[in-house]
């Protein structure tokens, strides 16, 4: 058995797209699934599982949120060593406040116009005087938000429709407090 972490897309926020933790664990372990553990509202689930295909496993968690609670929500599904790699690769170890540092998790590569988007965004909140730096490594975009992730310019021009945090985007965000709690319910020292 592996253990994975199920990161759902969009649930729980401002009152929409609602899903009971306890209805995703049922959910979870109605697909076969084991030690299955979710932390806080916003659709974080660490699972055991024999299957390998994170794209597979993703799918078929999107399939069954959706039949069974009307939410559709995208998936991305990451084994723990990728996670626990992802923890490694932070471009921003040194800051003491693991909350105004954010993960974006996309389920490929970035395409270079997604970088150019990116870049693009950095440099018009620089403008305007923000403090906020964003750095891709690998699958994830990583943002810096020294002043708070609710004022941060650089976030809110992340959102936009083409953008990895857009409504459109396929990333799914969580900070870096989140991720070590998630690599400690997977039994990983972070």
């Amino acid at each position: 058995m592996v253990t994975h972490v199920a990161l759902l897309r969009g649930i729980n926020l401002g009152g929409h797209n609602k899903v009971a933790m306890a209805d995703l664990r049922e959910i979870m372990t109605s697909l076969g699934h084991t030690d299955v553990a979710t932390y806080i509202q916003s659709g974080n689930v660490v699972f055991s599982t024999a299957e390998t295909d994170t794209v597979a496993l993703g799918t078929a968690i999107e399939k069954a949120v959706e039949e069974r609670t009307g939410v559709r929500s995208r998936v991305l599904v990451l084994s723990r060593a990728d996670l626990a790699q992802i923890a490694r690769d932070n471009p921003y170890p040194d800051e003491p406040n693991l909350r105004a540092v954010h993960v974006v998790f996309l389920p490929a590569a970035p395409a270079a116009e997604m970088k150019a988007s990116v870049a693009e965004a950095q440099d018009q909140a620089a403008q305007k005087g923000s403090r906020d730096t964003a750095q891709y490594v690998g699958q994830a975009l990583f943002l810096h938000t020294p002043d708070g992730f609710g004022r941060s310019e650089l976030a809110t021009l992340l959102t936009r429709a083409g953008r990895p945090m857009s409504v459109r985007g396929a990333g799914t965000a969580r900070n870096i407090a989140t991720v070590r709690k998630l690599l400690d319910l997977c039994g990983v020292s972070a």
